[in-house]
């Protein structure tokens, strides 16, 4: 065959890197998403999916869902990096929320936040070197009568003081050595 006639077409390979860097049910539901009108609408929620199974959009997962919806990946990043919501880089086992609203931010929020980032050794929006800890600001987690309020995943500390901060990470630190003992 000479390279005039040779199939250049690589689809069906480009196919399989892609259903490979997602998980089956993944893959399942994108194909569901395309068989519908205006697959290009259907990003976000593609988008939501992959970072609810893997905690982060990765670039072969981004590049992955661009293949699979056969929108640009240009578009897909544009997405992910344009909402809040969406993550680029695995979070830690904790996140951490240390909310900033008017409430929290009179009593000291700023202290607290000073403080976490001190022992932590990141600013928000990072994740420590053991991809133990991730930390955010929030504007308001609802529990004003608390303030100034720090959230470990599911878990609100109220009126916490910046000499407090050592001893709650430290109990998480303590728990995740203790997980991996066992």
């Amino acid at each position: 065959m000479s390279t005039a006639t040779k199939n250049t077409d690589n689809r069906e390979e480009v196919r399989a890197v892609a259903e490979a860097a997602l998980t089956p049910e993944i893959v399942a539901f994108i194909a569901d998403c395309v068989k519908g009108d205006h697959v290009q609408s259907q990003l976000i929620r593609v988008l939501h999916k992959v970072q609810g199974h893997y905690g982060y959009l990765g670039p072969d997962q981004m590049d992955a869902v661009a293949q699979l919806l056969q929108v640009p990946t240009s578009r897909v990043t544009g997405v992910a990096t344009f909402y809040h919501f969406f993550r680029l880089e695995p979070r830690g086992k904790y996140m951490i929320s240390v909310c900033l609203g008017t409430a929290c931010y009179v009593k000291g929020a700023e202290r607290i936040a000073d403080r976490l980032q001190e022992e932590l050794g990141v600013h928000f929006g990072e994740t420590t070197k053991d991809k133990l800890f991730s930390l955010e600001a929030t504007r308001c987690l609802g529990t004003c009568g608390l303030a100034p309020v720090v959230m470990i995943e599911e878990k609100v500390y109220g009126g916490v003081e910046p000499d407090q901060i050592p001893g709650i990470i430290g109990k998480y630190t303590k728990m995740a050595q203790e997980e991996k003992k066992a």
